[in-house]
């Protein structure tokens, strides 16, 4: 998994509450076990018209927003299903980092395991941060995780909260995998243990 550690983008402003799994990733799209290949068709119902033209009053679909890093959107964003496409076809369009002033909690977790980085801030705050995003490319947002601060174009800094263990886990780049194989040696010294018997990790 990518690191995350300071970010400095581009922040596409997305003022819609209640924005659910099925509107990030349609289930028609569910038909892969790949976490790449999503992005193009993240927010597709909102993005594109029957024929596949582009929709132009969406923000994705406007400049500089179509390489937005950061979403700045409304309450409850990843309400929905627990589908894990959603986180996938986030980060595969180029999103890192969401803001909102909730999220639906399965999709919250989720954004962590997968490298994303879920800031909860007041609706009154999301707003000036929207209104920043509004102003296109000069007005690029710093997430700074390791200090847990927004910085405005203005050098305002927001702090913000988060988990210190999936802190550590962005920072270091680490999902489950890897944190499973820090324990490798730990591991193998008591598959060696095992009696002939037992039934033994495949591999080992």
């Amino acid at each position: 998994m990518d690191k995350f550690t300071t970010l400095t983008a581009t922040t596409a402003p997305l003022n819609i509450d209640n924005i659910d799994t099925d509107k990030i990733i349609p289930a028609r799209f569910l038909k892969t076990i790949k976490r790449t290949g999503l992005g193009k068709n993240a927010f597709a119902d909102m993005r594109y018209n029957r024929d596949g033209s582009e929709k132009p009053d969406f923000v994705l679909n406007q400049e500089p927003y179509r390489r937005a890093e950061i979403l700045v959107t409304g309450d409850n964003f990843g309400c929905g299903s627990s589908r894990e496409h959603a986180p996938w076809a986030l980060k595969d369009f180029g999103i890192r980092c969401i803001i909102a002033p909730s999220f639906a909690d399965i999709f919250f977790n989720n954004s962590f395991k997968n490298g994303l980085l879920p800031i909860a801030l007041s609706r009154d705050i999301c707003d000036r941060l929207r209104e920043d995003a509004a102003m296109g490319n000069n007005a690029k947002l710093t997430v700074d995780l390791a200090r847990q601060v927004v910085i405005r174009p203005s050098g305002e800094e927001i702090p913000f909260d988060v988990d210190p263990f999936r802190k550590h886990c962005l920072l270091n780049g680490l999902d489950d995998i890897d944190l499973t194989l820090e324990h490798e040696t730990a591991i193998d010294a008591y598959e060696a243990k095992v009696p002939s018997w037992q039934p033994k990790i495949q591999g080992a």
